[in-house]
Order: structure tokens, then C-alpha cells, then sequence
């Protein structure tokens, strides 16, 4: 049981806590507590522990710091040391899975070997994380399924929190966890960081969070249940001191008990109040607090002893650390690691501490790490902190930190490099040196994904360089710049830089020149059509050819494979697909471990190619290179190649998985044009995967399209695209008609031509909806004779249900169902489940009207299978509104297709929802209702409403 002083003053708190803690497993499941410095979050906290304890649940508690913000996943690793070791082994995988992920320290750092669950201490890089994040989510539902009624995570002080810990907490409250657990988590709303905030927020509104926000106390809580008795004349003084936060009020309170005269606040505010407790203590024994709080989590007795360094050696250090924690001032932590007693109290000391003192401490800290044999990683944190001036032997530890921690966790590499390079002298002797570390620094930072910080520092090493610079950092400043500029949605920024490199006399190097023509072979396709660069990418692939760079050659061949299969010149793309991935499958995983982006091109031309199978092998090729330690920013690309062909191939729950992670990566890297991109993939895997009705799509398909924003680009084209069918499947046709012409411009020459009969498929289907036959029959022309130039099954099928729906509306069911049967062959020859069983539904009830309800029956059957077994929510729920034509018609006289549109009348549906429902125009449905008023003899629709209603079972 968790031991509690009495709470004050939070009644209506606790009763809307201990609802939570009733139904954990339901939503909200976190509970975010807000309030000011002292006002009694912690103390909520520890009264929520408790009354989950008294519940039965698992309570795991965990305090984030400010001197650990560097450490990945620190406030988790710190609730996970909690837990029954027993218990985690028994869990087997998942717990191993986020210890290896995740760990309780980066770079190899763990003083506190008991603070990881495993024992590991391992290094995260900037890419596992997204793997721990789901790691941890399995870890959290095996644990809540395996401890009683539940499992509870406290999070203290997690404005503090390391930006890890953060991204994983926006993880779980973006993904809400299928299992009894409840996250609560306290901080202090005016040191929140913006992101932390607003994950939480974003929570609220959906419902997943559950936000307590912790005012002042009444002055009759703090009084009456603080300190009664009181006279109340200073009982009011205090509280107005105060200001009804209980930690102040307290203090004050006892401030008074030793001597002070009145209730204002010292000078100095809190952290003087606090320090007041070190008064009483000896020189020495100060000197040990102060080597505590610098120190941290390595605040062991051998470190300690070597920054204090008592007079009577080990046994005065004992003595001494006896005292302070006999007041309370330290407590004893897992591995014989010392702490004080509260974050709060250890910045105030620490601050406290003189600057001269403090930077020996860190000195001498740094020396002793250094005697013990631990590495620049664990050494770097004191020796910045020691650090006054240049000093050339702290600035090695700095740079072996970073050279250490490169592939591992870049964003600590691209901090120790920062701090070099702030002491670094800016004098032309250290001038090439700040170059190279300057260069250095901004690839680190285009590894884990700070794109914006990369581009503007390269641009600095650029603008520095002299005219006349043959050394090639140049162009390999260029080449990265231009990268950064490319996926920051900037293409004619890139273009132009590279362009002018490439243009500089004396001429690029070979090998650098190769460098330069890929980017622009990369950059140019999005601001000019390929054709325009096509040249100029041969010259890139003979030049790397001669050189016998075969990696560059493959990036070469899967650069002008992916340009070709986009402009639909497929047999010239299938050439170039084949010779790519010849040449990318001879290469070793080492040869493209710097560049595995033509995995991701190459992906990407296979699916346009309807190679599904070959394109998610090399999507996954690729995501293994890039989980290792590639570039941040490729993994979205990837993970969206792999999650549409899982979308066409009908495997939706997978496809959500992957692109939610993709999304993941996306919102933390800063890029528009990427966020958009992802979110355009998304909304179509959600059309898919979401039942008639739902608006996940269209939201995800707005969001998309605010972020493409003005841009002109074939990726703003695409977001465009997906607005128009997700418009389309959200009932409204005229929107998506308009999106549509937005994406392609008035002669549609803006859609990607070798995907142009899909789209055209939603301006056809909103215009046979909207009654305009002439535009769908144009446009139907239009998808047939692009879908006959490429050649691609899926096209072909998509050509077909643009000519089978103009049919349909010209009421001509026979023919339109045989259309659909076509398609339905088409798409499965390609493996494109989801169209294929598309086809069949539609081509069903088509089939049924032409009055072949055996037919029908056959196909609705298999499509509703495919659609069901793919988790296609979208076509099962189409199903459903299309049954199979077993019944026959209970209004005497009328067939199936009369008989549902009278059926839907009586539901009181008006002739364009009617339309809307069955994919028919409005026209088709009123001949249908003229043909129906004449059978049945009734001339209005309420006497057709009741008409059918006797006719109902």
C-alpha cells in the first residue's frame, strides 16, 4: 500500500479519478494532470497510486528530470525499474523487445543497470524509437492482461521528460491501447513543451484523454486541513503569500516554525525555500548535496567519493551521506545510486552550487568516468558542462562522443558536434576545421530527421566556401543541401543549387559530378516533367558506369525506371525496373546502406508497374537498411510503398499499421510536403478500411491538402486526387469533381498518366451520379485509351467500370455488368484484390437487374469474401447494401432493382440519395420510379411508401 498524508482540497478530482481507475481499459486512458510548481500534482499522483493499489491494479511509477532530457525514454525506463522482475520474464517477447528498442540510457550510458527492465543499458538511434513505440504498446497490453485488474503508469514532472518519452506518450494517446491500463501523467502546464501539449490536447478532443487541470486551493482547505489552528489573521497572510499553492504555503508555513516573522517569500522564491533545509548541514555534507544533484544518476559512492573527496575517506562519505538522508534530503535508488529527494530540490542546489564549483565538479567527474574506462558518451555530458573556453582535450571526448554515437543516435551526435563547434575559435586557422564539423553536423541532423536545421547549416558551409574550392566539399555540401531542400517540398530551390554546381568551372570531379546528377535526377521530376531531365540522368548512369560506382548506378537506373513508370511509357519502364533491380539485388546491404533511397524509387516503380510482389520486397529490404540507421526521412517513403500495395492486394489491417507509422515519422520531421504526402496515402488506405459513411478518410484527406497547400508539384497532384475520391465515398460528388480538376487542371494533363484511368474513375462516377452523362461518357473515352496505351491490368480494369457505370446510367445493365465482370478479371490477373472484388460487388447487382440473379449471387458471394477476408470495411458494408438477389420481389410485378429503389422510398430517401446509394444517377432513378408508378398503379411516393411497407416482412 502506498503510503499518503492526507489529501486537501481535491474531492471533485478524485471522483472523476476513481472513475477512471473503475473501467480502466476504456477510454480515457490517460489522465493528464496540469497545474503550477506545487500545487499538488505529485501529491494527486501518489493518492491515485494508492487508490489503484487498493483496487488491485499494477501501479508503475516513473519521474522525468531536468538534468536527464538527454537520456531516450528515460521517465519510462524509470516506471518500467518498478516492475516485478518475475513478471516481465514470464512475458517473454515483449518485454525483451522494448528493452532492446528502447533501454533505460542512449549511447550506452547506464550508470543504473537496475533502471532497465533487461538489465541492457542499449543505445537507441533515432529510427529504433518508432520500433520501441510499438513495442512498447505490445509490452503495456501483455502487461495489462497478465497483472489482476489492471495496470496503472505514473508519470511525474513529465514537462521534464526527454523528447523520446515524449514522442512515445503521443504514440499511446494517438493509439489507444486495447487492454486495461491507464497512463497519468502530471506536469506543469507553463513548462510543457508545445509538442507535448499539443499530443495532449489532440487527445482531449478525441476523447482518449481525460485533462485535469489543478487551480489554487481555497483558503479554507489550506487553513482548516494545512494548518489548523491558526490565527486567522496569518493563516490569511499566508495564504495570500501563497497565492493557494499548498507546496508554498507550506513552506511559508514552515519558515514561520523556525524563526521567520512574517509570510512573504524569501528572496530567491521556492528554490530559497528549499535550500533553507541545507542550512543546517556542514561544509562537508553540502559538498556531498551539490555532488549529488550534479551528478544525477550517477551518483554512486565511488564517483561520489572522487568529487568530494572527504578527509577520512569512504567511511566520512558514508557518515555524511547517513545525514542527509536521515533528513530526508537523498534516497537510496536501485544499483546504489544516491538521489535527491526531488527533482525540484536538486535543480534548486544545483543552481546553487557556484558556476566555478559546479564546473569542478563536472571536471572532476569527467576524470573519474575517464579512470574507470567509461566511454566518451558517459563523459561527454560533465565535460560540457565543465567546459569555460577551447580546450583541445575536452573537445576529443566531445568528438569521440559524436563519432561514437553517429549511426547509433544522431541527434547526440549532432549536440556534442554543436558544442564543439560553440567553443571552436572562429579564426582562420580553425576555419576548414569548423567546415568539416559543420558539414558533419548537418548530416547527423539530416539522419534523424531535423531537415530545416540541416538545409540552413549546409547553406552557411556553402555560402563560406571559396570560389574557387576544388576539394570536393562543395558538391558534397550541395548534394545533401539540395536533399534537404527535395524533401522539404523546396524542388526548384534544388534544382537550382545543383544546376549551378554542376555548372561551376573548373568542372565537378567524376565522382562528385555523380552525386550532383542523381539529386537533380531526384529533385528535377517534381518541378519539371521527367522527360525534361531524362538526358541528363543517362549521362549520371554512364558517368557512374565508367567510374565503377555500381551503387550509383543503381540509383541512376531506379531514378529514370520510376520517371518512365510515372509518365506511362511502360515498356521503356519495365526495361528499366528490370535492369534497376538486377543491378540493386547484386548489391550488398553495405553498398546501400548510405543510399538505400533507390530502394524506395525502385518500390515505387514496381507498384506503378502493378509488380506488387517485387515492389514490397524491395520496400522491405529497404526498411531494414533504414531501421539500422538510414536516413529518418526515407522511412516514411517506404513504409507508404509497402502499405498501398498491401492496400490494393486487400490487406488493410496491415496497410493502417503502416501507414500510421509512417505518419508517425512524418509529424516529427517538419516537412509539409512529406506530412501531406503521408496523409493523402493515408486517407486512401482509410477509404478502404473504414465501413460507408465514416469521415476518417475526408479528414485525413483535408489535413493532406492543407498541408500540400499552393504547391505544384506530382505529389500535390496525387493529394488532390485522393481529396476527390475521398469527397467522392463521403457523398459528395460535386466536391469531388472539383478536386479532381484541381489535381489535373481543365485537360486533366496533371494527373499521373500511368494512374490516370483510376482517377478518371471518380470524375466519372461523380458525374454519372450528378446526371451528367456527356462529361462521364468523355471521360470514360479518355480512361479507355489511356488504360489501351499502358497496358496494365489494373488501368484496364478501371477503364472498364468508367465504361460500365455510363452504361449503368444509361440504363443498360446487361452491358455494364458484363463491363464489371471484365474488370473483375483484370484486376485479379494483377493480384489487386480490393479493385477486383470492388467489381464484383457492383458488377453483381448490375447482373441482378439484367435479370440473372444466379449470376449475381455467385459474385456477390466471392466479392464479399475478398472484401472480408482483405478487412476491406468499405466494400462489406457495399455488400451489404447490394444483397444478393435471393429473395424475390415482395411488391407484386416489380423486379429487383424496382423493388430496392421502392424499398429505399419507403425509408424515405430522396432521388439523389437513392443515387448516391446505388451508384446510379438521378435520371436512372427516376425512369425506374416512372416504371414503378405505372406497375404498381400508385401516382405519389407516400402511396408507394405504403404500398411496399405491406409488401415488407
Amino acid at each position: 500500500m502506498t503510503d499518503r498524508t492526507p489529501l486537501v482540497g481535491r474531492e471533485a478530482e478524485l471522483d472523476r479519478l476513481d472513475a477512471v481507475l473503475d473501467g480502466p481499459g476504456g477510454p480515457p486512458g490517460v489522465v493528464d494532470l496540469t497545474g503550477a510548481a506545487g500545487i499538488g500534482k505529485s501529491r494527486l499522483l501518489t493518492e491515485v497510486c494508492g487508490r489503484a493499489e487498493e483496487r488491485g491494479l499494477t501501479v508503475l511509477r516513473g519521474r522525468a528530470t531536468e538534468y536527464e532530457r538527454h537520456i531516450p525514454f528515460r521517465v519510462f525506463g524509470d516506471a518500467f525499474a518498478d516492475l516485478d522482475p518475475e513478471l516481465l520474464r514470464g512475458l517473454g517477447a515483449p518485454g525483451a523487445t522494448w528493452a532492446a528498442s528502447a533501454g533505460a540510457a542512449a549511447d550506452g550510458i547506464s550508470a543504473n543497470p537496475a533502471a532497465d527492465p533487461a538489465g541492457a543499458g542499449a543505445g537507441v538511434s533515432a529510427v529504433d524509437r518508432f520500433a520501441a513505440h510499438r513495442a512498447t504498446a505490445r509490452l503495456l497490453t501483455a502487461l495489462g492482461g497478465r497483472t489482476g485488474a489492471g495496470l496503472l503508469i505514473a508519470l511525474d514532472d513529465l514537462h521534464w521528460a526527454d523528447p523520446a518519452s515524449l514522442e512515445l506518450l503521443d504514440h499511446l494517446v494517438r493509439h489507444p491501447l486495447r487492454a486495461p491500463v491507464v497512463i497519468v501523467v502530471a506536469r506543469r502546464d507553463r513548462q510543457t513543451a508545445p509538442s507535448l501539449a499539443a499530443a495532449l490536447t489532440r487527445g482531449v478532443d478525441t476523447g482518449a484523454v481525460l485533462r485535469l487541470d489543478l487551480g489554487r486551493l481555497t483558503e479554507r482547505a489550506c487553513v482548516e486541513q494545512l494548518a489548523p489552528g491558526l490565527p486567522p489573521g496569518r493563516a490569511a497572510r499566508l495564504y495570500a503569500a501563497s497565492e493557494g499553492n499548498p507546496l508554498y504555503f507550506l513552506t511559508l508555513l514552515q519558515g514561520q516554525g523556525q524563526g521567520r516573522s512574517g509570510p512573504a517569500l524569501p528572496p530567491g522564491g521556492l528554490g530559497a525555500l528549499l535550500l533553507d533545509e541545507l542550512t543546517p548541514l556542514s561544509a562537508a555534507q553540502r559538498r556531498t548535496a551539490e555532488a549529488v544533484a550534479v551528478l544525477g544518476d550517477q551518483a554512486t559512492p565511488p564517483l561520489l567519493l572522487a568529487l568530494t573527496e572527504p578527509a577520512s575517506g569512504p567511511e566520512r562519505l558514508d557518515a555524511d551521506l547517513g545525514v542527509l538522508a536521515g533528513r530526508d534530503l537523498i534516497r537510496p535508488r536501485p544499483g546504489g545510486v544516491w538521489s535527491l529527494r526531488h527533482p525540484v530540490l536538486r535543480a534548486a542546489v544545483y543552481e546553487d552550487t557556484g558556476p566555478g564549483r559546479r564546473a569542478a565538479l563536472h571536471r572532476r567527474a569527467a576524470a573519474a568516468l575517464a579512470a574507470a574506462g567509461a566511454p566518451a558518451t558517459v563523459r561527454a555530458h560533465h565535460v560540457e558542462r565543465a567546459l569555460t573556453g577551447w580546450e583541445p582535450e575536452a573537445a576529443a571526448v566531445l568528438l569521440e562522443a559524436a563519432e561514437q554515437s553517429e549511426t547509433t543516435a544522431p541527434a547526440s551526435c549532432a549536440h556534442w558536434l554543436e558544442v564543439v563547434l560553440r567553443v571552436l575559435p572562429d579564426t582562420p586557422g580553425h576555419a576548414a576545421r569548423r567546415r568539416d564539423l559543420m558539414l558533419k553536423r548537418a548530416r547527423a541532423l539530416s539522419v534523424c530527421g531535423e531537415l530545416r536545421a540541416s538545409r540552413d547549416l549546409l547553406h552557411e558551409v556553402i555560402a563560406g566556401l571559396p570560389a574557387d574550392d576544388g576539394s570536393g566539399v562543395r558538391a558534397g555540401a550541395v548534394t545533401l543541401c539540395a536533399s534537404m531542400e527535395r524533401h522539404l517540398g523546396q524542388y526548384r530551390a534544388s534544382v537550382a543549387l545543383l544546376r549551378r554546381a554542376l555548372s561551376r568551372r573548373p568542372a565537378p570531379a567524376p565522382a562528385d559530378a555523380v552525386a550532383l546528377g542523381l539529386e537533380l535526377g531526384s529533385s528535377a521530376p517534381h518541378a519539371l516533367p521527367f522527360p525534361a531531365v531524362r538526358a541528363e540522368v543517362l549521362r549520371t548512369l554512364e558517368l557512374a558506369r565508367a567510374l565503377g560506382n555500381e551503387p550509383a548506378a543503381a540509383g541512376a537506373l531506379a531514378v529514370s525506371a520510376l520517371g518512365e513508370a510515372y509518365e506511362g511509357n511502360t515498356a521503356a519502364a519495365r526495361e528499366l525496373t528490370d535492369r534497376a533491380a538486377a543491378c540493386v539485388d547484386a548489391l550488398t546491404d553495405r553498398d546501400l546502406a548510405d543510399q538505400c533511397e533507390p530502394l524506395a524509387r525502385l518500390g515505387w516503380a514496381e507498384f506503378y508497374l502493378e509488380r506488387y510482389e517485387d515492389a514490397e520486397r524491395h520496400a522491405d529490404r529497404g526498411l531494414a537498411i533504414a531501421r539500422r540507421g538510414g536516413p529518418l526521412h526515407l522511412l516514411p517513403h517506404l513504409l507508404m510503398c509497402k502499405a498501398i500495395v498491401h492496400t490494393h492486394a486487400c490487406r488493410l489491417p496491415s496497410a493502417l499499421d503502416l501507414i500510421d507509422e509512417a505518419e508517425s515519422i512524418a509529424r516529427g520531421i517538419g516537412s509539409d510536403e512529406l506530412l501531406g504526402l503521408v496523409l493523402a496515402n493515408k486517407a486512401q488506405v482509410l477509404i478502404a478500411a473504414r465501413p460507408p459513411g465514416d469521415v476518417s478518410a475526408l479528414a485525413a484527406a483535408e489535413e493532406a491538402v492543407a498541408a500540400a497547400g499552393a504547391r505544384s508539384s506530382w505529389w500535390t497532384s496525387l493529394v488532390w486526387c485522393v481529396m476527390s475520391y475521398a469527397a467522392l465515398h463521403g457523398g459528395d460528388p460535386v466536391r469531388a469533381r472539383s478536386a479532381m480538376l484541381r489535381a489535373g487542371g481543365p485537360d486533366l494533363a496533371g494527373l499521373q498518366p500511368s494512374m490516370r484511368p483510376l482517377f478518371l474513375e471518380a470524375l466519372v462516377t461523380a458525374a454519372v451520379t450528378t446526371g451528367d452523362l456527356a462529361g462521364a461518357q468523355e471521360w470514360a473515352a479518355l480512361a479507355g485509351r489511356d488504360a489501351e496505351r499502358l497496358g496494365l491490368p489494373v488501368q484496364r480494369a478501371a477503364a472498364l467500370r468508367c465504361a460500365g457505370q455510363v452504361l449503368a446510367g444509361s440504363g443498360r445493365p446487361a452491358a455494364a455488368a458484363e463491363r464489371f465482370a471484365r474488370a473483375a478479371e483484370e484486376a485479379g490477373r494483377s493480384g489487386a484484390v480490393l479493385w477486383e472484388a470492388q467489381s464484383l460487388l457492383i458488377g453483381a447487382s448490375l447482373t441482378a437487374e439484367a435479370g440473372d440473379p444466379a449470376t449475381a449471387s455467385a459474385m456477390w458471394r466471392r466479392g464479399r469474401r475478398l472484401a472480408e477476408s482483405g478487412g476491406a470495411l468499405l466494400l462489406t458494408g457495399l455488400a451489404d447494401l447490394l444483397l444478393p438477389p435471393a429473395p424475390p420481389p415482395r411488391v407484386p410485378g416489380l423486379t429487383p432493382r424496382e423493388h430496392e429503389i421502392a424499398t429505399l422510398v419507403a425509408e424515405g430517401l430522396t432521388t439523389p440519395a437513392i443515387a448516391a446509394r446505388l451508384y446510379l444517377s438521378p435520371r436512372t432513378v427516376d425512369t425506374h420510379l416512372s416504371h414503378i408508378f405505372r406497375k404498381t398503379g400508385v401516382t405519389t411516393r407516400s402511396a408507394l411508401a405504403a404500398l411496399t411497407a405491406r409488401h415488407l416482412p
